[in-house]
């Protein structure tokens, strides 16, 4: 697990550019210097943790992607290994049990996780961009003290916010809650829940006072030993692994010290959560453009016709060329969201630019590689055409593309106003 004691931040003095004289500074000749980083640089705790996370897909996640693709069901001993290695606890602080590690840190466990299997990667991506995250900015300290070291140690949460007439227009929930002595009684249900097949808390957001419209949406932290009924599992086109359900509230007992953060600002815990989350999604689609795409060139590289590999020949060499610089774009995109959260910076119109972007690019990869391989990639004996069933959910989840679109050109707008 990644301590405090790993920690060694990969900081430096920012010292001013300089210039000789005489020497133009656009020339290519120039002696200026800066010490700008790139997004491609990394404190030495997150490229350890990168590394940690690769090794880990490789050995435990490869061996059992199609078995649990095949069974639509995650392997309890990679759920295991998730939280024995810290991955699901990542920016948790070390006092409660957490890894205490960076953002970015998040990001990168969900791309390299990604590559392998995006199932997986969406359960560690919803546990730490979400649920974790809700908890560490809004919960009171006994809330935090309570369940933040259950969820880095061994226990799955759930955000359920989503129901049957609130997609897009998520504040149209009809869930209720209603107060009665020293406890809520939650009564309705939700749909398209991740992880709630594996998960023991879930965080319900219900309305409490419904004559205030989305003003009276509260959020409340229930465990699963209460009532919490798991209605139906989902059989879905794609992240097979990953658990998504409809579950029912019936007279559920919530004790009034189980609601999260204030009454009556669920709503704006919602909104503000899910714009971080965006740049999990991104992280994840990104991984799964990169998967497909070094599943397919070393093949390309390999199968010969007419006397050389096909990777030679320049029709398709244009293509995946373009391939590369959309994962590019997409992955700086990404990074460039996370670095902006980090610094406390509004990020919401890059971190909807790069879940968007970033679905389209996993689309796009996915599709294309499929194509590249020929008949061989429309089997399973390759695993690009999971990645291909994997790549539509990117565009759905956490606020479709035209949700994405509707964000961006709001804040675009804005600026020229």
């Amino acid at each position: 697990m990644f301590t405090s004691a790993l920690r060694r931040s990969a900081t430096g003095l920012i010292r001013p550019a300089t210039r000789t004289l005489g020497v133009r500074a656009f020339s290519q000749s120039s002696v200026v210097r800066s010490s700008l980083p790139s997004l491609y640089t990394l404190t030495e705790e997150e490229q350890m943790l990168r590394d940690t996370v690769a090794r880990f897909s490789a050995e435990q996640v490869q061996p059992k992607v199609s078995e649990m693709d095949e069974k639509e069901k995650l392997d309890p001993a990679v759920l295991k290994g998730l939280f024995d290695h810290g991955f699901m606890g990542i920016e948790t602080p070390g006092e409660l049990g957490g890894s205490e590690c960076s953002f970015m840190s998040a990001i990168l466990t969900i791309e390299e996780l990604a590559k392998v299997d995006p199932s997986v990667s969406v359960i560690c991506d919803v546990q730490n961009t979400l649920v974790n995250t809700v908890f560490r900015k809004y919960a009171s300290k006994e809330l935090q003290e309570k369940y933040l070291p259950r969820l880095a140690a061994d226990t799955v949460g759930c955000f359920c916010l989503s129901e049957a007439g609130s997609g897009s227009d998520a504040f149209a929930l009809q869930t209720r809650a209603e107060k009665k002595g020293d406890h809520y009684v939650l009564n309705g249900s939700k749909m398209w829940i991740t992880n709630s097949g594996e998960a023991d808390v879930f965080l319900v957001f219900a309305n409490l006072d419904p004559s205030k419209g989305y003003k009276g949406i509260t959020c409340f932290v229930v465990e699963k030993e209460w009532g919490v009924q798991i209605a139906k599992k989902e059989s879905k086109l794609g992240i097979r692994a990953s658990s998504t359900c409809v579950l029912n509230f019936d007279d559920v007992k919530v004790p009034a010290e189980n609601v999260l953060g204030e009454i009556g600002k669920g709503y704006k815990y919602a909104i503000e959560i899910l714009n971080e989350g965006r740049i999990g999604i991104a992280a994840q689609m990104l991984g799964l453009a990169e998967g497909a795409f070094d599943q397919t060139m070393p093949y390309l590289n390999q199968r010969k016709q007419f006397g050389k590999p096909i990777a030679e020949f320049q029709g398709l060499q244009f293509q995946y060329a373009q391939v590369a610089m959309e994962i590019e774009a997409a992955r700086l995109l990404t990074y460039n969201a996370a670095r902006l959260k980090e610094q406390g910076k509004v990020f919401v119109k890059e971190a909807a630019m790069a879940k968007l972007y970033a679905s389209q690019v996993a689309e796009k990869t996915a599709s294309r590689c499929v194509e590249w391989l020929g008949g061989v990639g429309f089997t399973r004996e390759f695993p690009v055409e999971k990645f291909y069933r994997d790549c539509k959910i990117g565009a759905i989840y956490e606020g479709t593309s035209n949700i994405q679109l509707q964000t961006i050109a709001k804040m675009v707008s804005a600026q020229y106003r």
